[in-house]
């Protein structure tokens, strides 16, 4: 059993924490606070092979390891969550279905885009009456002539706004349940396609969400994603991978608040000394170091997992869940170390606090997680 990362994935990992001290650190708060995308810095995130890092470069990706993947988004995450999130959703929920479900056709046309950077995609699953629930999605999918016509609405997508394209999830026999349902890929410019206003969000305000509605929508029949009927297949392993990146931004947004809580605690005084001094501070710096080590590892061994190509639900569950309540915690305490500072916009913690909620939530919610990790205890 090795820990050591390669000398590859260690260049890789100076390379996105450099981009993001030099490229992120000075804007992030401004992102945050005035809900601004940061399409510069997408584009050159793009040319630098970081929107579909772990696909080939024959499809325009930078042909390395989901592992790498992992520390792209550590690394980005840790100073800006909200950029961390449109590159997530771009690599995990986009260009993996893509290379694994995807024609070659498709993959040397919309996802040699992607992954290159040149366009951005999002992942339509969600919708106003069925998030956790997937088989209970209302919008449809029906075939006209050598056209598929969508009808339905999506929410709470990441990326939509700004979106090329869109993988839409659709009913096309319902009377099979979850086994009737398809994926689609949908370009921004089709025929009844359109998204609503930007969504405001309590945190990562830099990744911009939407609904989308589907009006009469029509696409070729070509542009399925798979067979018929696999849609429900292809959700639930996309988000295998998915959880892996939400568990990789979750201990990026932990581990600023736990230097940030760090270095504050060595400079403020009280009593005639560094609060560092006194052990309530130093126990809970200790506890948030152990979280923090904790949600990385379980995180990188299910990246690890995918890149060896075995089964890695459970792992992919017991990561998000464990790094994201992490995060939350974590920033909590790095709130209570600031005191009443810490409650003020003028220091970053607060934003690391707000931004750390959504990881419990999105791409499955941890209560969801519980579910899929029992399951699979049970099986054993």
């Amino acid at each position: 059993m090795k820990f050591e990362l390669t000398e590859e994935q260690k260049l890789i990992q100076q390379t996105a924490r450099e981009f993001a001290e030099r490229e992120l650190k000075g804007i992030a708060s401004k992102l945050d606070k005035e809900a601004i995308f940061p399409k510069e810095q997408i584009k050159k995130l793009g040319e630098m092979g970081f929107m579909g890092v772990a696909i080939p470069e024959e499809y325009g990706g930078g042909g390395l390891d989901y592992i790498s993947y992992v520390l792209i988004i550590e690394e980005i995450s840790r100073v800006c969550a909200g950029t961390g999130v449109i590159v997530s959703v771009n690599n995990s929920l986009v260009c993996d279905p893509l290379l694994k479900y995807g024609t070659e056709e498709q993959k040397k046309t919309v996802l040699k885009e992607l992954a290159s950077g040149k366009k951005l995609g999002c992942f339509g699953l969600s919708e106003p009456s069925a998030g956790s629930d997937v088989a209970g999605i209302r919008t449809t999918a029906i075939r006209d002539g050598n056209e598929w016509v969508l009808n339905g609405e999506k929410n709470f997508i990441t990326n939509a706004p700004q979106a090329d394209y869109a993988i839409i999830f659709a009913y096309t026999d319902k009377s099979k349940r979850h086994h009737g349902i398809s994926a689609f890929i949908v370009p921004k410019d089709a025929p009844g396609y359109s998204t609503g206003p930007k969504e405001k969000k309590l945190g990562i305000r830099a990744s911009w969400s939407s609904s989308i509605f589907l009006d009469e929508c029509r696409i070729p029949l070509d542009n399925i994603l798979g067979d018929e009927g696999m849609g429900f297949k292809i959700a639930m392993t996309t988000l295998d991978a998915g959880r892996i990146g939400i568990a990789a931004q979750a201990v990026g947004i932990a581990r600023a608040a736990f230097e940030e809580a760090r270095d504050y605690a060595k400079q403020r005084t009280a009593f005639g000394q560094p609060i560092a001094q006194f052990q309530a501070i130093q126990f809970t710096l200790a506890d948030m170091a152990m979280k923090i080590e904790a949600a990385r590892l379980l995180t990188l061994k299910a990246a690890w997992m995918k890149d060896q190509g075995l089964k890695h639900t459970k792992e992919s569950s017991m990561c998000k869940t464990f790094a994201s309540e992490t995060a939350m915690w974590v920033t909590t305490k790095a709130i209570q170390i600031h005191g009443g500072y810490g409650y003020l916009e003028d220091f970053n913690v607060e934003r690391y606090f707000r931004d750390a909620k959504i990881t419990e939530i999105y791409e499955g919610t941890n209560e969801i997680q519980r579910i899929v990790i029992a399951r699979a205890l049970l099986k054993e």
